[in-house]
């Protein structure tokens, strides 16, 4: 549904901070925190994470899915796979 990363970058194109996305999604700081802090998907109370993709979805962030495509246009940031891994 989203992971870690999303959520970090989407706040940083929203320019706030964790109480505030906890403030707009009606969670506590720590919930944020714990969201944010592992790799990958993030895992938790579905009723929480819906409340947070709600809020940031709200506020304009597209979360666009893995081999996706966005429909909505607009300026954004993808990030993907690297075609050479560094070093090579």
């Amino acid at each position: 549904m989203i992971t870690s990363a999303q959520m970090r970058a989407a706040r940083a194109l929203l320019g706030i901070d964790q109480k505030t996305l906890a403030e707009m999604a009606g969670l506590s700081v720590p919930t944020i925190q714990r969201m944010e802090s592992g790799g990958g998907d993030v895992r938790g109370v579905v009723d929480s994470l819906t409340r947070v993709v709600r809020a940031l979805e709200h506020a304009g962030i597209e979360l666009i899915a893995e081999g996706a495509t966005s429909a909505a246009g607009g300026r954004g940031v993808r990030l993907r796979r690297p075609s050479n891994p560094p070093g090579e």
